[in-house]
């Protein structure tokens, strides 16, 4: 199936679920939803670097929180629409991937990861000292209840829902195109042995800038519409462990060479998180995301999507 077929299916389905969504028109169904697609979103847009390059980041909350503190900086200071900041957003994390990326690529494995998860520390630690975004106090988002759009009133957090759907539609036909042209393959060298594709010729250091960038631009767009759900932003909501934990736990769960890896890893994982939320805790979120995790590692180290691509080889052998 070429890109624009691909896309094409992935918009109509979108389109699809947004209207099921309004005609069911349940507040606690757009806000269930949207932590799903976001996570989706901060899954994907993971995979492309520890998944697609092999180069686990384990900052993934501090991509997060700069879009949503780019949010809160631009309400106090020049107040937007959501879509214009959700693109400030990506621009900021793309820029600050683009910078990591640069400081630390030329790390490997462990010390790789470490030095992603100083950045997170690091930028939390700034955060909490810079009082125009709220610092240690948090800050207030005041939504509204709803807006207008083209003449039709609808409630202000389906919006946010149908943007984050959108972002979500993007995300995934970015990360498919990605993977099948010269860029993936690209990747996928570097994953594979990174030492044999510098001998080859390949510019692994520029790939992995790209991939950076890629990556924390995603991050950045899924975390910008955050202050406008949640209404009340503090460091330990936007730095919090679940957007680390879950961006690296679903792709692994779904399967980590595949852009549908991120989707059935976030499907499954996220609607398992939403059902314990509501029947029992959110405190078990994290507890759910560890059993999950060790599960599919030991039961299917390769993910769902390796254990179906595994059987399917299987019964086309003679």
């Amino acid at each position: 199936m070429n890109t624009t077929a691909f896309s094409i299916i992935v918009v109509v389905i979108a389109v699809a679920l947004m209207a099921a969504a309004h005609s069911v028109n349940a507040d606690y169904l757009y806000f269930a939803s949207y932590t799903i697609l976001q996570f989706m979103v901060l899954a994907t847009a993971w995979n492309i670097l520890g998944g697609y390059c092999g180069y686990v980041n384990f900052g993934s909350a501090a991509f997060f929180a700069l879009g949503a503190y780019s949010t809160v900086f631009m309400y106090k200071a020049f107040p937007l629409p959501v879509p214009f900041l959700i693109l400030i957003g990506g621009v900021v994390a793309g820029i600050v991937g683009l910078g990591m990326g640069y400081l630390t690529l030329r790390l490997r494995g462990s010390f790789f990861a470490i030095a992603t998860l100083a950045l997170a520390v690091v930028l939390q630690t700034l955060v909490v000292n810079w009082d125009f975004v709220g610092g240690s106090r948090g800050a207030y988002i005041i939504r509204p209840e709803n807006i207008d759009i083209a003449g039709f009133e609808i409630n202000y957090i389906e919006y946010l829902f149908g943007l984050m759907m959108a972002l979500g539609a993007i995300a995934l036909i970015g990360a498919r195109t990605i993977e099948r042209s010269r860029l993936g393959f690209g990747f996928a060298t570097i994953r594979d042995d990174e030492m044999a594709a510098e001998a080859c010729g390949v510019p692994t250091l520029r790939l992995k800038l790209i991939a950076t960038t890629i990556s924390g631009a995603l991050m950045g767009m899924a975390g910008a519409p955050f202050p406008y759900y949640i209404g009340y932003l503090q460091p330990s909501s936007a730095f919090g462990l679940e957007y680390a934990l879950n961006s690296i736990a679903m792709p692994m769960i779904g399967g980590t060479t595949s852009w549908a890896g991120p989707l059935v890893g976030a499907l499954l994982l996220g609607t398992a998180q939403q059902y314990v939320t509501v029947t029992m805790s959110s405190a078990l979120n994290l507890l759910i995301v560890g059993l999950m995790l060790i599960g599919f590692v030991i039961l299917a180290p390769n993910g769902l999507i390796g254990v179906v691509r595994d059987r399917l080889l299987s019964w086309k052998r003679p």
